[in-house]
Parts: structure tokens; C-alpha cells; sequence
């Protein structure tokens, strides 16, 4: 909402001359940002999940198929597990491994698997994959990243409107001819939707450590999250359904860029998830083990009780 008001305010400044001597005393930009943000956050808390199941071409389980049932289990068993209600589960008919939660909370959330995952990996490896997700909603973050993916996509409407406004401007006051203010004003409207984008990237970030250390919580098997991040890694398919908005939402980026893979700060800055190498050691390390090691002690949590 503050990034809204900044963007607004950088309009009002800049096309509409506002806070200069003869213009405008009402800021008519920022307050339609922040209406429009405000629209848009209320949007997202009610409809937000149900947009994002749609925009990926989400689809019901079929009961009479065995890997649809063998799904709707393991969900079962994780939602026990986490004592979360029983989300929805979906799957979107893609060869792409990868799998998502949204939903504004508990009894709204849902679980998104693709049937490519369901192919690739074993029942163990899947079985991590889910608690993963169930580690989203019981953590609350599907929430917040549902707001994120959808006001992500408000501050990139909003910067190009911005843009298209002031190229066919004819104003000539742009802000009293302070460059000192004009400059960054311009800048601020130009690079906002990349500024946004970094922010829900370092949000995801964080979040999906998280969700890694909670999902071993539900399950006690790190090793079967491990192995179904190994399996992902090495299967380098893009999803083609994704889009930079919902990009943080699923459990690997759906786009296997370099940057996604690599360590350090620019990494860090531009990836939309944490390095996947860093996530498989630290599992690897919460069972003891080194990579590439199977241990035959670590049990799911189905077998286990």
C-alpha cells in the first residue's frame, strides 16, 4: 500500500504538477492508487485463490483415477498431521513438475499438484511435496502471497499507465522543472513494477525455508522432501502456465532460470525462490546425512504410524 501512495504521488508530482506553486491542490493520482490498491486487496482476500486455480487451468480430482486417490490421501494425511482442515485439491494437466497452495486461509486453502509431479515422483517424495504446501497454509502464507501475486500485477498496471500518461502529456509544469525531484519521481514510476517484483521475491525467499523446515515437522522425513527437490532440479521442465505474478507461488521456480540455481547476492536479489542446492543440503543435514545418501531408518509419517 506505501509502494502505491509512492507511485501515486510520483504522478501527481510529475504529469499533473501537483505540490507546485499553481497546481492542482487535490492529489487526484494518489488517491486513485490508493482506492485502486485498496480494490485490489479486497479483491485478492475474497476471489485471489480462485484467480490463481484459474489462470493455471486448475481442474477437480477424478476419485477413479488410482494417482487422484493416492493424492487425495496423502493431503488427508499431512492435513492430521499439521491439524489443519482439509484443503481442496486440484491438479493442472501439465508434463511440468511443480506443485502450489493458495487461499486466504485454512477452510479456503487449496493444493494444486500437476500431473507431472504425480508421475515423476514416488509416494514418499510426493508425500514431502504436500506437506510442503500444507507447511504454506498452516504457516499463513498463502495469504500473503496471494495478496503479493495480485498487487503485483495492480503496481504493473499502474506503471504503465503512468508511463502512456506522461509521454502524451502536454503539461508543462512536470513538477516545477525540479530535476532533482522530477528524476527520481520518473524513475520510481518507470521501475516500479521490478521494484514490486523484488519485494515478493524476498518474501518467498524466506518463506519457502520455512515451509521446508515445518513439512519435515509433519512428515519426520526430510529426506523424502529432499529427494522430490532432487527430482525437480534435475527435470529442468518450464511450466508454461505460470506468469511472473505467480511465479514465488510454487514450491520450485516454474521457470528453471540460471539465477534460480545459483548462490550469492545477485541471486539472492532476482531469484524467486532460495538456491534449490541450498534447500536439498539443509534437509540432507536435518537427517544426518550428506547428499546423494539414503538413509533406510527415515520412514514417512503413513508408515510411521
Amino acid at each position: 500500500m506505501i509502494f502505491f501512495l509512492l507511485v501515486g504521488l510520483s504522478v501527481d508530482f510529475v504529469y499533473f504538477g501537483a505540490f507546485t506553486p499553481g497546481g492542482p491542490r487535490f492529489p487526484i493520482a494518489t488517491v486513485s492508487a490508493l482506492v485502486f490498491a485498496l480494490i485490489m486487496t479486497l479483491a485478492a482476500f475474497g476471489f485471489g485463490g480462485n484467480l490463481i486455480l484459474g489462470a493455471v487451468g486448475a481442474e477437480g480430482l477424478d476419485i477413479k483415477i488410482p494417482e487422484h486417490r493416492e493424492l487425495h490421501n496423502m493431503v488427508t494425511e499431512m492435513a492430521l498431521a499439521s491439524g489443519c482442515s482439509m484443503p481442496k485439491v486440484h491438479v493442472v494437466y501439465d508434463p511440468a513438475p511443480n506443485a502450489f497452495a493458495t487461499g486466504r486461509d485454512e477452510k479456503s486453502s487449496a493444493i494444486c499438484v500437476t500431473t507431472g509431479l504425480l508421475t515423476l515422483l514416488d509416494r514418499e517424495e510426493t508425500q514431502g511435496v504436500v506437506a510442503h504446501e500444507m507447511a504454506h497454509i498452516k504457516n499463513r502464507d498463502t495469504l500473503v502471497m496471494m495478496l503479493v501475486s495480485v498487487l503485483l500485477g495492480g503496481v504493473a498496471l499502474l506503471s504503465d499507465w503512468a508511463q502512456r500518461s506522461f509521454l502524451r502529456s502536454r503539461h508543462g509544469r512536470h513538477g516545477g522543472g525540479n530535476l532533482f525531484i522530477v528524476i527520481p519521481a520518473l524513475l520510481l514510476i518507470m521501475l516500479s513494477p521490478l521494484i514490486s517484483r523484488l519485494l515478493a521475491m524476498a518474501v518467498s525467499r524466506q518463506r519457502e525455508y520455512l515451509a521446508d523446515a515445518t513439512a519435515v515437522e509433519f512428515t519426520r522425513n526430510p529426506l523424502g522432501l529432499a529427494r522430490a527437490l532432487e527430482r525437480l532440479r534435475d527435470a529442468n521442465m518450464p511450466f508454461q502456465k505460470a506468469s511472473r505474478g505467480t511465479a514465488h507461488l510454487f514450491i520450485v521456480s516454474p521457470f528453471h532460470r540460471r539465477v534460480d540455481e545459483r548462490d550469492g547476492k545477485l541471486a539472492d536479489l532476482l531469484g524467486t525462490h532460495p538456491p534449490i542446492n541450498r534447500r536439498i543440503l539443509l534437509l540432507y543435514r536435518m537427517a544426518g546425512l550428506r547428499p546423494g545418501v539414503r538413509d533406510s531408518r527415515a520412514q514417512p509419517v503413513s508408515q510411521a504410524l
